[in-house]
């Protein structure tokens, strides 16, 4: 269900029947509004038990997103609308990209390479130049 994006993050599709949506009042700007329509919006997610991802992307997601789960579940809170639905869109949005970020793979190993023959001679020769220059400002001119 997931598919490969060009930015290193998975390309994922959020599975309607197993997200939780729960609603409330938020706080901030709108006056009466506020007070009257459950606005802000918490969407969630169990990451250990979803379908969406294969098990090496959930154990990976799980990993790197331990510090935000409670008992396997990630929830994401917005109320950055006046909006239901566009804090709705603003949750599923949030949601997928954490998602992605957290079950992509890593960056490949770095593969150890010499420094080539021309970059350590200029190395060496810039070490040259600059210890001249500090030995010219030490010497004493006697007159």
């Amino acid at each position: 269900m997931s598919a490969r994006s060009s930015r290193g993050c998975i390309r994922l599709f959020l599975p309607e029947d197993e997200l939780v949506w729960r609603f409330s009042r938020s706080s901030g700007p709108g006056g009466q509004h506020v007070n009257t329509s459950d606005t802000r919006v918490s969407l969630s997610l169990d990451i250990a038990a979803t379908s969406m991802l294969s098990d090496d992307h959930r154990a990976r997601a799980l990993q790197r997103l331990q510090a935000r789960l409670v008992d396997g579940v990630l929830t994401v809170t917005v109320s950055d609308s006046r909006s239901q639905a566009r804090n709705r869109d603003l949750a599923r949005e949030r949601m997928t990209g954490l998602i992605s970020k957290a079950a992509a793979p890593g960056p490949r190993p770095r593969r150890a390479t010499k420094p080539s023959r021309a970059s350590r001679e200029r190395r060496l020769d810039a070490k040259r130049r600059r210890s001249d220059i500090k030995r010219s400002r030490s010497r004493r001119l006697d007159d």
